[in-house]
């Protein structure tokens, strides 16, 4: 048998080539997004399964109706909670504000009181202070302005005196429910039901057990690779040509003769296909402080018996 070359080999240039990038197994990799790692056109945003009674926002994303409440619902909880948490800090905020300015007006109260009623007045300026200038005994040292105020802002949190206090801070929550998948506002009447045509059985060209659907005009089927455009007036859908051929310019809706305006027509937005020239958010990047050098970088999880 014939020996292996020798620039076959590791280490035999100057510089890392991609491939001995990719097998030392850390830093950022990244890897471009195959077909079957994008979400097809009619799938929920949520849950990534066949549409059931689909919902559509104004800026495209479909999601299946249950779902979508369900995400409604526990943001207006978690909001709620959040108000809740907000209110009870501002009161507890309150209550300790009102306890410091009793416990100084007693203070004060208590000075005035020794200052009238003792028999060796005491001062309390701060340019006359005996426990600032004043000897404190044998061991201890006369502290300068310098110093003090030294001492006063430098942030030793290794002193009990110095620790800094840093009470979690619960900011006013915004009140209003977001997009899970746009992270725009979004209010559950700004939803529109959308509606599918789906192709009979001689217009299939296999006999496959999931739903296709073609666009009612040119009855071409629809798929990751079209633009698909959507009428937040009636919810069917066309592909983008048909819209900007026949509804941009007659302003009705071929399936129903429903009146819509430019504004009606939506993009639904929508996975890509895997090819390299369509769609641009297509490549998914990890960041691995480890590597396949020490021993940990190959190690998988146990499997779940």
């Amino acid at each position: 048998r014939m020996p292996q070359r020798h620039s076959k080999n590791n280490n035999d240039l100057a510089f890392f080539t991609y491939d001995e990038k990719r097998k030392l197994g850390y830093g950022t990799q990244k890897e471009r997004l195959g077909r079957d790692s994008i979400k097809p056109f009619d799938a929920c945003c949520l849950c990534l399964k066949p549409l059931i009674d689909p919902l559509c926002c104004q800026k495209g994303h479909v999601f299946c109706k249950e779902c979508i409440l369900e995400c409604l619902l526990s943001q207006k909880k978690d909001i709620q909670r959040k108000i809740a948490a907000h209110v009870a800090q501002q009161q507890q905020e309150k209550e300790e504000k009102e306890e410091k300015l009793m416990a100084r007006k007693a203070k004060e109260l208590d000075a005035f009181d020794q200052q009238n009623h003792g028999a060796v007045p005491k001062y309390n300026d701060k340019s006359h202070s005996r426990d600032k200038n004043g000897f404190h005994g044998a061991n201890s040292v006369k502290v300068t302005s310098y110093e003090e105020e030294a001492l006063r802002n430098m942030k030793a949190f290794w002193l009990p005196s110095a620790t800094p206090e840093a009470p979690v801070k619960v900011e006013a929550p915004s009140t209003s429910t977001t997009c899970p998948e746009g992270k725009e506002k979004l209010k559950l009447k700004s939803l529109f039901p959308i509606h599918f045509t789906e192709e009979s059985n001689d217009q299939k060209k296999s006999k496959s057990l999931d739903k296709s659907y073609g666009c009612p005009s040119c009855k071409v089927t629809l798929t990751n690779t079209m633009s698909l455009v959507v009428l937040n007036t009636c919810g069917h859908v066309f592909c983008k040509k048909c819209a900007d051929r026949f509804m941009k310019s007659d302003k009705v809706c071929l399936v129903c003769n429903k009146a819509c305006k430019e504004k009606s027509l939506i993009p639904l937005e929508k996975g890509g296909s895997g090819f390299a020239g369509h769609d641009d958010n297509l490549e998914a990047t990890a960041f691995k402080h480890l590597g396949s050098g020490t021993g940990l970088g190959l190690v998988r999880p146990a499997m779940k018996t």
